[in-house]
């Protein structure tokens, strides 16, 4: 391919000199225990060969730069999928179901986010989920892929059904992790002036709206500043890695040290803290859509995330085929859980390709 199609083979090749600057702000902060890690052992070379360990690609959609890896299965046949990261992960999230999902016969393209680590910041705005779910459309397209499932955690919860609207014609089925369906006219961080009508929920939606009640009251106030003033929040963290890592690292509850840093190392030496933020906002200016989502759709819940509500799920998305709920892992399930997810996608997409 050639031109503004052309895909471009990319490796993660971070210079010695940006590592040193790292190592130097965090020498000069007034650390707690995981800013002396990250600064003393913690081994990025390492990561980056893991990375490097699998084709990555660079191509311009929109106008703007996204980065892919795209591992092919040795199986002939093989399925293609697509997976989604969110905030603040990175393609970091599905290194641990690389192998097993190629070696059961799936094709993998895991794109970055635009204005996420390698993808870099984007040269313009309105990159909502609808517009990313269009690029990956695009993208799947380019890489010959005519018929494939999509599947996402965070961020790509809401993206994968999106990607099922706007090319109906070629996404045989979404998976996801979450399913952000709140009361009507509500967000993540933000409790409505009346409380719904709780007699028409089950028990089990009742439990799920107060756990959502309890995120807006006491962890979401980073969805707030996120929708509201990224940009100035983004100067600060782009400046500072302890204040990186601070902000980030109240979003990564259940992620073992090392793998929790490679996250926010890629943020900082790809300096988009701002650039990956600026996606809440987006989303607040995305206009809501005119119906529910058509394609089968599948939900992996696990045990220390954020429950999904089914009335309001039930409401948004009009083929939700599976609901299967785990007494384990949680919001990283990729990493946390690798083997239940594998399962749970291979059963979806066994039946919906």
């Amino acid at each position: 391919m050639a031109g503004a199609t052309a895909l471009t083979p990319f490796r993660v090749d971070v210079p010695e000199a940006d590592l040193a600057d790292l190592r130097r702000r965090l020498e000069n902060t007034r650390s707690d225990d995981l800013v002396a890690s990250w600064r003393d052992s913690y081994d990025w070379r390492a990561w980056e060969r893991r990375l490097n360990a699998y084709p990555q690609y660079t191509t311009i959609i929109d106008g703007t730069r996204v980065h892919f890896l795209h591992v092919r299965s040795p199986r002939p046949n093989a399925f293609p999928l697509i997976l989604t990261h969110g905030w603040p992960g990175s393609v970091v999230e599905y290194l641990d179901v690389i192998g097993p999902l190629t070696d059961l016969g799936y094709d993998l393209v895991i794109p970055s986010l635009p204005g996420y680590t390698w993808s870099g910041p984007t040269p313009d705005n309105g990159w909502g989920p609808r517009r990313i779910a269009r690029a990956w459309a695009v993208l799947m397209d380019r890489l010959g892929y005519s018929r494939y499932g999509a599947a996402g955690n965070d961020w790509g919860s809401h993206i994968a059904p999106e990607l099922g609207r706007v090319a109906p014609d070629a996404v045989t089925g979404v998976h996801v992790t979450q399913l952000f369906c709140f009361p009507e006219g509500e967000w993540l961080a933000y409790p409505p002036s009346v409380e719904p009508d709780r007699s028409a929920l089950t028990s089990e939606d009742q439990a799920a709206l107060d756990d959502l009640r309890e995120l807006q009251r006491s962890s979401g106030s980073y969805a707030h500043v996120h929708a509201q003033r990224p940009s100035v929040l983004g100067i600060a963290l782009n400046d500072s890695p302890a204040g990186l890592l601070a902000w980030n690292r109240q979003a990564m509850g259940g992620l073992d040290p090392d793998t929790l840093l490679t996250h926010v190392t890629a943020y900082w030496l790809t300096r988009t803290a701002a650039s990956a933020m600026q996606l809440y906002a987006e989303y607040q200016r995305q206009p809501a859509p005119d119906s529910p989502t058509t394609v089968p759709l599948a939900l992996s819940q696990f045990r220390d995330d954020l429950r999904s509500i089914r009335c309001y799920a039930d409401r948004d998305h009009a083929n939700i085929t599976t609901w299967t709920i785990h007494d384990t892992g949680g919001h990283y399930a990729a990493h946390q859980v690798p083997e239940l997810l594998v399962n749970d996608l291979h059963t979806h997409f066994t039946t919906h390709r």
